[in-house]
């Protein structure tokens, strides 16, 4: 097998997913937050692509897909949600946000 071997996947994983992680402790944005887990979204999906690649399957890639879909489907959301506060001109601090009034 060629190629970066299994830790240097892991280790990037890591510290992706570690980033993503502080972002979602410490930002109070909801665009920023979103970001944060995106962020802890791809870490995964880099893991499943490097223990896919040390196995010599296709199954952790074919999860990767999976897993960009779901996140797909979570920023369309999330997104329409900033949208929706956005409009209403509240504050957009996640902390003050207490529940979307229509």
């Amino acid at each position: 097998m060629s190629g970066a071997p299994l830790s240097w996947y892991l280790i990037l994983s890591g510290a992706l997913f570690l980033l993503g992680l502080i972002g979602v402790m410490r930002r109070r944005n909801p665009l920023l937050l979103l970001l944060a887990v995106e962020l802890m979204l791809n870490s995964a999906n880099v893991a499943l692509v490097g223990f896919s690649r040390y196995h010599n399957t296709v199954d952790g890639q074919i999860f990767a897909l999976v897993v960009m879909a779901v996140a797909a489907a979570e920023v369309v959301i999330g997104l329409g949600l900033v949208v929706a506060v956005f409009r209403q001109r509240l504050a957009l601090d996640v902390d003050e946000m207490s529940g979307l009034r229509g």
